[in-house]
């Protein structure tokens, strides 16, 4: 819905987008239809000008910039708000039947800004590293550093290269061995390969004119395969002891904020590197807008804290037993590591991706920008005004931030966006999962799509297309025909059309869900799971899946089980439970996430895993997978343990000779104090001595 009191301005931008303001208005519950103008970027900015007060929301992205200057100079603008309708529906052959979409994007925009969330703080001084070749180094150092405070690590040598006549910031030389860190907190270490050390040598020249083998030229540096020992360069530097061939202190190192490499491998092989680190290469052109950001990069920043986790329900490791890493194996950024029992997240190294939540089976990793409740509240907004204005069989497209330009291509170059398709902004396409996908079709979409780029990390597209594939199972499983979850490829213009286009809708649901999103990952899935269930045209009760999916069950074979109840105490999300009055071992199935935990603890190896989704009652109740008869000590009656774990005891001892005498076998039933009394009995004596009470 419209939030009160907000004023909305449409414009069909010279009439090329039809705008139907009646219906939009009444779907949006306004008391009036809102005007639509033609050229409220051009002849109409007055107009404009004296109506934007209060909340604002306008129709349009082009012009963003020039209508936020003229809400400022009015100083009347408490908030203003853009949404791209133009693009996103009314430039489409289907634009006079996009009104429901336009409405819903419009309500969509019109909610309230996300809460905050915590932040992550950089600060940088400006302390930068050059690590490359001498020439290329030397260059880029002498530019930066007028602006920052430099230091070149030179790698090998460069024929030609000299050092600069003035000494204006540290030079090195040597192979880097380590360099860890990020913006404003970078260790660098090298391990000094030269036998001049740079940073020693005053550049007198002497070692120059002293080498009979030309082996040392102005970078300072020894042609180690033109050099045949002589060692007059070692006298020609004297007391200085620049020049060391036998050098041991080889190792060096230093704290920096920035890091340039100019290395044809980077150090940083990952997917996104961690910010303040720069890798263009020998590209020339990469060099240059890797200097003109790093020329800017002092200071202090912040940047949004995109996760939050709970570590009490992780399911990665119990007692040195691994169990779920998806969230380490997914993260393109290596922000994420082991750190005992869970996971640790570097928020400095995390770039908001959201992938670890998306593939976290039990929402330990959750993202918060925004959060499920607010990412959630959206989409259902969507699809709620969507569905009020007489919408049908809307697909959500999730995009992320940098995508714009490839849906203004789809609109500018080819047929745009069906009237059915509702693209929708996320910050990144990897941080939505099934719990937002399957609210989505409960809600009363029939289809979520989310576009790629080219951008994304592979892993991420792995990530996705599981989720999807699952997704689908479990949908067409119930009865929804059709695939309701795809990733369309946005770098090919003709097929990102025909995807959108050419696909018939998917089935489904017959009546929409009211249900709110929750933070809680597992609870909003079961809220989506219940409603699907409940109008599934082909109900079921038990779906069958595949490996390495977040619902199952567990069997355990009675038959070698001994209820030792290793699995209750390892399990990370209270699925397997023991009895407080009995010795049962049992099971609640919505819990359990097939984390394998369990099966790596058991020491008889007695449980299985079976990747299922249980849509009954019964899934959510503990249920008995095993249990066993306490006996007593058949003397005084004292709980001694389980009848199977006796029994066996007792036939593995049949046959040995500590107890051939009749009667000693008894003596395994029994509790230690009455074994004792029992042993004492069939000695000469025994007897009085128990009289006497000396046992």
């Amino acid at each position: 819905m419209s939030a009160p009191g907000k004023e909305i301005f449409l414009c069909s931008c010279n009439g090329t987008q039809p705008l139907d303001a009646a219906a939009i208005g009444r779907a949006l519950g306004l008391p009036a239809a809102p005007k639509v103008r033609s050229m409220l970027c051009q002849n109409e900015l007055p107009a404009f000008a004296e109506g934007a007060h209060g909340d604002v929301l306008v129709a349009c992205t082009q012009e963003a910039r020039l209508f936020e200057e003229i809400a400022q100079e009015g100083a009347r603008t408490q908030t203003i708000r853009f949404v791209n309708v133009r693009e996103s529906g009314g430039w489409s052959p289907e634009a006079r039947a996009a009104t429901p979409k336009i409405a819903a994007l419009i309500a969509a925009a019109s909610l309230p800004e996300p809460a905050p969330v915590p932040q992550v703080s950089y600060a940088s001084r400006g302390q930068l590293l050059v690590v490359g070749p001498l020439d290329a180094a030397l260059d880029w150092a002498k530019l930066l550093s007028q602006q920052l405070a430099v230091t070149v690590l030179a790698t090998g040598r460069a024929a030609g290269a000299s050092l600069p006549a003035e000494r204006a910031f540290p030079v090195m030389s040597g192979k880097l061995t380590a360099l860890t860190g990020w913006l404003g907190a970078f260790e660098a270490k090298w391990s000094q390969e030269n036998p001049i050390d740079l940073d020693l040598c005053t550049r007198c020249h002497a070692c120059v004119r002293a080498c009979p083998e030309h082996a040392i030229d102005e970078s300072y540096q020894v042609d180690l395969d033109r050099c045949k020992g002589h060692r007059r360069c070692v006298a020609a530097c004297g007391e200085v002891g620049a020049i060391d061939f036998a050098r041991k202190d080889r190792e060096r190192g230093g704290a920096f904020d920035l890091v340039l490499d100019l290395s044809r491998t980077p150090w940083f092989r990952m997917h996104q590197p961690p910010q303040g680190y720069y890798a263009p290469g020998a590209d020339v052109v990469a060099q240059a807008k890797a200097v003109a950001e790093l020329a800017t990069a002092t200071g202090e920043f912040e940047k949004p804290k995109y996760f939050a986790y709970k570590a009490s329900i992780c399911a990665h490791e119990r007692s040195g037993k691994q169990g779920c890493s998806a969230c380490i194996e997914v993260c393109s950024t290596e922000a994420i590591r082991a750190d005992g029992d869970g996971v640790f997240v570097e928020p400095h190294l995390c770039m908001g991706c959201g992938a670890c939540t998306t593939v976290c089976p039990s929402g330990a990793m959750s993202y918060q920008y925004p959060a499920m409740p607010d990412q959630g509240a959206r989409v259902r907004t969507l699809l709620a005004t969507y569905g009020r204005a007489g919408g049908r069989d809307a697909t959500i497209l999730l995009h992320g931030r940098d995508a714009g330009e490839a849906i203004a291509r789809l609109a500018r170059r080819g047929r745009g966006l069906p009237a059915r398709v509702i693209p929708l902004e996320v910050h990144h396409v990897a941080s939505t999962g099934l719990d937002l996908w399957l609210a989505a079709l409960a809600w009363g979409a029939a289809g979520v799509s989310v576009l790629v780029t080219g951008d994304e990390a592979p892993q991420y597209r792995d990530a996705l297309a599981f989720q999807m594939r699952l997704g689908d199972t479990v949908a067409n499983a119930l009865g929804y025909q059709g695939e309701h979850f795809r990733l369309v490829d946005a770098t090919d213009v003709a097929a990102a059309e025909a995807a959108l286009w050419d696909a018939a809708p998917a089935l489904g649901v017959r009546a929409a869900a009211t249900f709110a999103p929750t933070p809680e990952k597992r609870t909003t899935l079961a809220l989506a799971l219940d409603h699907l269930a409940l109008h599934a045209p082909v109900p079921r009760k038990v779906i069958p899946l595949h490996a390495g999916s977040p619902w199952g069950r567990v069997d355990v074979n009675a038959d070698a089980c001994t209820m030792c109840l290793a699995c209750v105490g390892a399990c990370p999300e209270g699925a397997l439970l023991d009895h407080p009055e009995a010795l049962k071992l049992r099971f609640i199935e919505s819990k359990c996430v097939q984390c394998g935990i369990c099966a790596a603890t058991c020491p008889e190896r007695a449980i299985a895993l079976v990747p299922q989704l249980d849509l009954t009652a019964e899934a959510r109740a503990p249920r008995v997978l095993n249990e066993a008869e306490i006996v007593g000590c058949i003397s005084c009656g004292k709980p001694l343990g389980t009848r199977r774990m006796i029994d066996g005891m007792v036939a593995k001892l049949a046959g040995h000779a500590m107890f051939a005498k009749p009667g000693a076998l008894d003596r395994l039933r029994m509790c230690g104090d009455c074994r004792v009394k029992a042993m004492v009995t069939d000695e000469p004596g025994g007897i009085d001595l128990l009289k006497g009470g000396r046992i």
